[in-house]
Protein backbone atom coordinates (compact mmCIF):
# COMPACT_ATOMS: atom_id res chain seq x y z
CA UNK A 1 0.00 0.00 0.00
CA UNK A 2 2.92 2.23 0.76
CA UNK A 3 4.82 1.39 -2.43
CA UNK A 4 1.12 1.98 -4.50
CA UNK A 5 0.83 5.52 -2.78
CA UNK A 6 4.53 6.23 -3.50
CA UNK A 7 4.35 5.46 -7.10
CA UNK A 8 1.48 7.65 -7.36
CA UNK A 9 3.13 10.60 -5.58
CA UNK A 10 6.67 10.17 -7.79
CA UNK A 11 7.43 12.28 -10.79
CA UNK A 12 7.43 9.52 -13.19
CA UNK A 13 3.45 9.63 -12.80
CA UNK A 14 2.81 12.51 -13.67
CA UNK A 15 4.70 12.14 -16.77
CA UNK A 16 2.99 8.76 -17.82
CA UNK A 17 -0.59 10.93 -16.80
CA UNK A 18 0.46 13.88 -19.18
CA UNK A 19 1.28 11.50 -22.00
CA UNK A 20 -2.06 9.84 -21.67
CA UNK A 21 -3.64 12.45 -21.87
CA UNK A 22 -1.97 14.26 -25.03
CA UNK A 23 -2.32 10.43 -26.83
CA UNK A 24 -6.13 11.15 -25.76
CA UNK A 25 -6.67 14.14 -27.56
CA UNK A 26 -4.78 13.30 -30.42
CA UNK A 27 -6.50 9.87 -30.84
CA UNK A 28 -9.77 12.20 -30.27
CA UNK A 29 -9.08 15.03 -32.49
CA UNK A 30 -7.47 12.83 -35.61
CA UNK A 31 -10.71 10.60 -35.13
CA UNK A 32 -12.75 14.09 -35.28
CA UNK A 33 -11.51 15.70 -38.25
CA UNK A 34 -10.73 12.14 -40.62
CA UNK A 35 -13.72 12.78 -42.57
CA UNK A 36 -12.89 16.23 -43.53
CA UNK A 37 -9.29 14.84 -44.54
CA UNK A 38 -10.49 11.88 -46.32
CA UNK A 39 -13.25 13.42 -48.04
CA UNK A 40 -11.68 14.96 -51.06
CA UNK A 41 -9.71 11.54 -51.65
CA UNK A 42 -12.90 10.20 -51.42
CA UNK A 43 -14.75 12.02 -53.93
CA UNK A 44 -11.83 11.51 -56.43
CA UNK A 45 -11.67 7.79 -55.78
CA UNK A 46 -15.84 8.04 -56.54
CA UNK A 47 -14.95 10.38 -59.56
CA UNK A 48 -12.26 8.29 -61.12
CA UNK A 49 -14.41 4.88 -60.74
CA UNK A 50 -17.42 6.73 -62.68
CA UNK A 51 -14.69 8.14 -64.95
CA UNK A 52 -13.09 3.51 -65.35
CA UNK A 53 -16.65 2.89 -65.45
CA UNK A 54 -18.17 5.45 -68.30
CA UNK A 55 -14.85 4.13 -70.12
CA UNK A 56 -15.49 1.01 -69.96
CA UNK A 57 -19.02 1.64 -70.72
CA UNK A 58 -17.85 3.69 -74.04
CA UNK A 59 -16.13 1.10 -75.21
CA UNK A 60 -18.67 -1.31 -74.38
CA UNK A 61 -20.95 0.78 -76.82
CA UNK A 62 -18.40 1.49 -79.52
CA UNK A 63 -17.76 -2.50 -79.47
CA UNK A 64 -21.45 -3.06 -80.35
CA UNK A 65 -21.45 -0.27 -82.92
CA UNK A 66 -18.70 -2.34 -84.73
CA UNK A 67 -20.11 -5.34 -84.10
CA UNK A 68 -23.24 -4.26 -85.37
CA UNK A 69 -21.87 -1.95 -88.60
CA UNK A 70 -20.10 -5.57 -89.24
CA UNK A 71 -23.21 -7.65 -89.29
CA UNK A 72 -25.02 -5.30 -91.50
CA UNK A 73 -22.26 -5.10 -94.12
CA UNK A 74 -22.01 -9.09 -94.41
CA UNK A 75 -25.94 -8.83 -94.47
CA UNK A 76 -25.77 -6.53 -97.38
CA UNK A 77 -23.22 -8.92 -99.03
CA UNK A 78 -25.00 -11.96 -98.53
CA UNK A 79 -28.20 -10.46 -100.06
CA UNK A 80 -26.17 -8.63 -102.68
CA UNK A 81 -24.58 -12.14 -103.55
CA UNK A 82 -27.76 -14.03 -103.32
CA UNK A 83 -29.35 -11.69 -105.90
CA UNK A 84 -26.39 -11.96 -108.61
CA UNK A 85 -26.34 -15.94 -108.11
CA UNK A 86 -30.12 -15.80 -109.15
CA UNK A 87 -29.40 -13.39 -111.95
CA UNK A 88 -26.95 -16.14 -113.28
CA UNK A 89 -29.28 -18.95 -112.22
CA UNK A 90 -31.76 -16.86 -114.80
CA UNK A 91 -29.41 -16.09 -117.27
CA UNK A 92 -26.73 -17.57 -117.95
CA UNK A 93 -25.76 -16.08 -121.00
CA UNK A 94 -25.72 -12.41 -121.84
CA UNK A 95 -28.54 -11.15 -124.12
CA UNK A 96 -28.11 -10.22 -127.78
CA UNK A 97 -28.41 -6.34 -127.04
CA UNK A 98 -26.06 -6.19 -123.92
CA UNK A 99 -23.50 -9.08 -125.84
CA UNK A 100 -23.41 -6.48 -128.90
CA UNK A 101 -23.49 -3.82 -126.02
CA UNK A 102 -20.32 -5.04 -124.52
CA UNK A 103 -18.52 -5.38 -127.86
CA UNK A 104 -19.06 -1.44 -127.99
CA UNK A 105 -21.15 -2.13 -130.97
CA UNK A 106 -24.72 -0.93 -131.63
CA UNK A 107 -26.04 -3.55 -134.30
CA UNK A 108 -29.41 -4.57 -134.45
CA UNK A 109 -30.38 -8.17 -134.78
CA UNK A 110 -31.20 -7.72 -138.64
CA UNK A 111 -28.09 -6.00 -138.97
CA UNK A 112 -26.05 -8.76 -137.49
CA UNK A 113 -27.90 -11.50 -139.45
CA UNK A 114 -27.05 -9.76 -142.55
CA UNK A 115 -23.49 -9.56 -141.67
CA UNK A 116 -23.82 -13.66 -141.37
CA UNK A 117 -25.56 -14.12 -144.39
CA UNK A 118 -22.49 -11.81 -146.16
CA UNK A 119 -19.99 -13.30 -144.35
CA UNK A 120 -21.48 -16.91 -145.17
CA UNK A 121 -21.73 -15.95 -148.98
CA UNK A 122 -18.33 -14.85 -149.77
CA UNK A 123 -16.73 -17.60 -147.69
CA UNK A 124 -18.48 -19.80 -149.97
CA UNK A 125 -18.22 -17.97 -153.12
CA UNK A 126 -13.87 -17.99 -152.38
CA UNK A 127 -14.56 -21.58 -151.51
CA UNK A 128 -15.55 -22.41 -155.05
CA UNK A 129 -13.73 -20.25 -156.72
CA UNK A 130 -10.64 -21.64 -155.01
CA UNK A 131 -11.80 -25.17 -156.86
CA UNK A 132 -13.01 -26.84 -153.37
CA UNK A 133 -16.10 -29.48 -153.65
CA UNK A 134 -19.67 -28.51 -152.94
CA UNK A 135 -19.68 -30.21 -149.72
CA UNK A 136 -16.81 -28.14 -148.52
CA UNK A 137 -18.05 -25.19 -149.38
CA UNK A 138 -21.05 -26.03 -147.72
CA UNK A 139 -19.19 -26.59 -144.61
CA UNK A 140 -17.31 -23.32 -144.94
CA UNK A 141 -20.65 -21.47 -145.31
CA UNK A 142 -21.66 -22.70 -142.47
CA UNK A 143 -18.40 -21.77 -140.83
CA UNK A 144 -18.49 -18.31 -142.04
CA UNK A 145 -22.59 -17.63 -141.25
CA UNK A 146 -22.52 -18.89 -137.72
CA UNK A 147 -18.67 -18.64 -136.65
CA UNK A 148 -16.70 -15.51 -138.11
CA UNK A 149 -19.48 -13.26 -137.10
CA UNK A 150 -19.58 -14.60 -133.36
CA UNK A 151 -15.73 -14.41 -133.17
CA UNK A 152 -15.36 -11.04 -134.67
CA UNK A 153 -17.83 -10.11 -131.96
CA UNK A 154 -15.97 -11.71 -129.44
CA UNK A 155 -12.78 -10.51 -129.99
CA UNK A 156 -14.19 -6.94 -130.08
CA UNK A 157 -15.43 -7.93 -126.88
CA UNK A 158 -12.55 -9.28 -125.24
CA UNK A 159 -10.46 -5.90 -126.45
CA UNK A 160 -12.85 -3.51 -124.82
CA UNK A 161 -12.77 -5.56 -121.77
CA UNK A 162 -8.98 -5.18 -121.65
CA UNK A 163 -9.32 -1.51 -122.10
CA UNK A 164 -11.71 -0.61 -119.37
CA UNK A 165 -9.77 -2.74 -117.03
CA UNK A 166 -6.31 -0.39 -118.00
CA UNK A 167 -7.97 2.95 -117.48
CA UNK A 168 -10.61 2.10 -114.09
CA UNK A 169 -8.05 2.28 -111.58
CA UNK A 170 -7.28 5.93 -112.66
CA UNK A 171 -11.05 6.67 -112.95
CA UNK A 172 -11.23 5.27 -109.40
CA UNK A 173 -8.45 7.47 -108.59
CA UNK A 174 -9.96 10.50 -109.60
CA UNK A 175 -13.11 9.69 -107.93
CA UNK A 176 -11.08 9.61 -104.57
CA UNK A 177 -9.25 13.00 -104.75
CA UNK A 178 -12.37 13.96 -105.55
CA UNK A 179 -14.24 12.83 -102.63
CA UNK A 180 -10.81 13.33 -100.24
CA UNK A 181 -11.20 17.19 -101.02
CA UNK A 182 -14.55 17.86 -100.44
CA UNK A 183 -16.59 16.97 -103.70
CA UNK A 184 -20.39 15.52 -103.90
CA UNK A 185 -19.92 11.74 -105.24
CA UNK A 186 -21.84 12.81 -108.14
CA UNK A 187 -19.32 15.70 -109.46
CA UNK A 188 -16.65 13.24 -109.20
CA UNK A 189 -17.99 10.87 -111.02
CA UNK A 190 -19.00 13.58 -113.30
CA UNK A 191 -15.16 14.72 -113.40
CA UNK A 192 -14.29 10.57 -114.05
CA UNK A 193 -16.79 10.26 -117.49
CA UNK A 194 -14.92 13.36 -118.69
CA UNK A 195 -11.69 12.79 -118.01
CA UNK A 196 -11.02 8.86 -118.24
CA UNK A 197 -10.53 7.20 -121.79
CA UNK A 198 -13.13 5.58 -123.23
CA UNK A 199 -14.74 3.23 -122.79
CA UNK A 200 -14.96 4.24 -119.08
CA UNK A 201 -15.83 7.88 -119.57
CA UNK A 202 -19.06 5.95 -121.19
CA UNK A 203 -19.89 3.89 -118.79
CA UNK A 204 -19.67 6.52 -115.95
CA UNK A 205 -21.74 8.60 -118.77
CA UNK A 206 -24.64 6.39 -118.64
CA UNK A 207 -24.43 5.80 -115.03
CA UNK A 208 -24.79 9.79 -114.61
CA UNK A 209 -27.66 9.46 -116.93
CA UNK A 210 -29.64 6.87 -115.18
CA UNK A 211 -28.57 9.43 -111.98
CA UNK A 212 -30.29 12.40 -113.73
CA UNK A 213 -33.82 10.46 -114.63
CA UNK A 214 -34.09 10.03 -110.91
CA UNK A 215 -32.57 6.52 -109.97
CA UNK A 216 -31.19 6.31 -106.79
CA UNK A 217 -27.01 6.11 -107.65
CA UNK A 218 -26.61 2.59 -105.29
CA UNK A 219 -28.85 1.72 -108.38
CA UNK A 220 -27.67 3.08 -111.17
CA UNK A 221 -24.36 1.70 -110.29
CA UNK A 222 -25.94 -1.79 -110.45
CA UNK A 223 -26.14 -1.61 -114.13
CA UNK A 224 -22.20 -0.81 -114.82
CA UNK A 225 -21.38 -4.68 -113.97
CA UNK A 226 -24.53 -5.71 -116.23
CA UNK A 227 -22.31 -3.60 -119.11
CA UNK A 228 -19.28 -4.67 -118.31
CA UNK A 229 -19.31 -8.00 -116.72
CA UNK A 230 -15.89 -7.73 -114.67
CA UNK A 231 -15.03 -8.28 -110.97
CA UNK A 232 -13.78 -4.91 -110.88
CA UNK A 233 -16.83 -3.04 -111.51
CA UNK A 234 -18.63 -5.56 -109.55
CA UNK A 235 -16.21 -4.72 -106.61
CA UNK A 236 -17.13 -1.06 -107.26
CA UNK A 237 -20.96 -1.40 -107.14
CA UNK A 238 -20.42 -2.98 -104.17
CA UNK A 239 -18.44 -0.42 -102.15
CA UNK A 240 -20.80 2.11 -102.90
CA UNK A 241 -23.82 -0.16 -102.19
CA UNK A 242 -22.63 -0.65 -99.22
CA UNK A 243 -21.24 2.43 -98.27
CA UNK A 244 -25.29 4.02 -99.41
CA UNK A 245 -26.73 1.22 -97.04
CA UNK A 246 -24.49 1.57 -93.99
CA UNK A 247 -22.52 4.25 -94.26
CA UNK A 248 -18.75 4.94 -93.61
CA UNK A 249 -15.70 6.39 -95.03
CA UNK A 250 -16.08 6.00 -98.69
CA UNK A 251 -12.87 7.67 -99.59
CA UNK A 252 -11.18 5.10 -97.48
CA UNK A 253 -13.04 2.36 -99.60
CA UNK A 254 -12.23 3.20 -102.56
CA UNK A 255 -8.66 4.15 -102.12
CA UNK A 256 -8.70 0.67 -101.04
CA UNK A 257 -10.46 -0.68 -104.45
CA UNK A 258 -7.56 1.21 -106.42
CA UNK A 259 -4.93 -0.08 -104.52
CA UNK A 260 -6.68 -3.23 -105.24
CA UNK A 261 -7.24 -3.19 -108.73
CA UNK A 262 -3.93 -1.40 -109.72
CA UNK A 263 -2.56 -4.94 -107.69
CA UNK A 264 -4.41 -6.98 -109.53
CA UNK A 265 -3.41 -5.57 -112.81
CA UNK A 266 0.34 -5.90 -111.45
CA UNK A 267 -0.51 -9.84 -110.77
CA UNK A 268 -2.22 -10.35 -114.14
CA UNK A 269 0.95 -8.58 -116.37
CA UNK A 270 3.37 -10.78 -114.33
CA UNK A 271 1.60 -13.83 -115.09
CA UNK A 272 1.48 -12.63 -118.69
CA UNK A 273 4.78 -12.27 -119.07
CA UNK A 274 5.69 -16.07 -117.15
CA UNK A 275 3.06 -17.29 -119.34
CA UNK A 276 4.40 -15.98 -122.45
CA UNK A 277 6.88 -19.09 -123.45
CA UNK A 278 4.48 -21.55 -123.30
CA UNK A 279 2.13 -19.24 -125.77
CA UNK A 280 5.37 -19.14 -127.46
CA UNK A 281 5.86 -22.88 -127.83
CA UNK A 282 1.87 -23.24 -128.41
CA UNK A 283 2.38 -20.42 -131.37
CA UNK A 284 5.33 -22.20 -132.98
CA UNK A 285 3.32 -25.73 -132.56
CA UNK A 286 0.66 -24.79 -133.97
CA UNK A 287 2.07 -22.92 -137.17
CA UNK A 288 4.65 -25.75 -137.67
CA UNK A 289 2.85 -28.39 -139.93
CA UNK A 290 1.65 -24.80 -142.09
CA UNK A 291 4.58 -24.57 -142.61
CA UNK A 292 5.87 -27.37 -143.47
CA UNK A 293 3.36 -28.28 -146.04
CA UNK A 294 4.18 -24.73 -147.18
CA UNK A 295 7.56 -25.56 -147.92
CA UNK A 296 6.80 -29.40 -149.50
CA UNK A 297 4.86 -27.60 -151.93
CA UNK A 298 7.60 -25.20 -153.13
CA UNK A 299 9.82 -28.25 -152.82
CA UNK A 300 7.69 -31.14 -154.37
CA UNK A 301 4.35 -29.78 -155.54
CA UNK A 302 2.65 -33.04 -156.93
CA UNK A 303 3.65 -34.90 -153.49
CA UNK A 304 1.81 -32.22 -151.68
CA UNK A 305 -1.05 -31.66 -154.65
CA UNK A 306 -2.31 -34.90 -153.49
CA UNK A 307 -3.32 -34.20 -150.23
CA UNK A 308 -5.36 -31.40 -151.25
CA UNK A 309 -7.32 -32.92 -154.51
CA UNK A 310 -8.06 -36.12 -153.68
CA UNK A 311 -11.05 -36.68 -151.13
CA UNK A 312 -8.75 -38.74 -148.55
CA UNK A 313 -6.41 -36.13 -148.32
CA UNK A 314 -8.88 -33.70 -147.78
CA UNK A 315 -10.46 -36.07 -144.70
CA UNK A 316 -6.90 -36.29 -143.54
CA UNK A 317 -6.85 -32.38 -143.18
CA UNK A 318 -10.12 -32.36 -141.59
CA UNK A 319 -9.09 -34.46 -139.05
CA UNK A 320 -5.58 -33.18 -138.50
CA UNK A 321 -7.12 -29.46 -138.26
CA UNK A 322 -9.32 -30.99 -135.65
CA UNK A 323 -7.09 -32.31 -133.31
CA UNK A 324 -4.49 -29.62 -133.68
CA UNK A 325 -7.46 -27.21 -132.75
CA UNK A 326 -8.36 -28.98 -129.73
CA UNK A 327 -4.47 -29.19 -128.61
CA UNK A 328 -4.21 -25.10 -129.17
CA UNK A 329 -7.75 -24.85 -126.95
CA UNK A 330 -6.16 -27.44 -124.34
CA UNK A 331 -2.64 -25.17 -124.35
CA UNK A 332 -4.59 -22.02 -124.12
CA UNK A 333 -6.53 -23.43 -121.47
CA UNK A 334 -3.74 -24.38 -119.18
CA UNK A 335 -1.92 -20.75 -119.69
CA UNK A 336 -5.42 -19.10 -118.66
CA UNK A 337 -4.98 -18.08 -114.76
CA UNK A 338 -8.03 -16.88 -113.46
CA UNK A 339 -7.45 -13.84 -110.27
Amino acid sequence: MDDLSSFLTSPLTDYLITALIMVSVVGVTFTLLMPLFSKDKLGKRKEGLVRKNGTLQNRRSLKIDVTARRKSVQDQLSAMEAAQAAKKKNADKPIFTDWIGQAGLSWSKPKFYFISVVSGCIVFALSLFFGQSLWISIALFVVGLFALPRLYVSRRRKKRFNQFLDEFPNAVDIIVRGITSGMPLGDCMYVAASEAKEPVGSEFSLVLDKMQMGMPLAEAIQNMPKRVPLQETNFLAIVITIQAQAGGSLSGALGNLSKTLRQRKEMKGKIRAVSQEAKSSAAIIGSLPFAVAIMLYFVAPGYIRLLVETDIGLILIAISLFWMSLGILVMRKMIDFKI
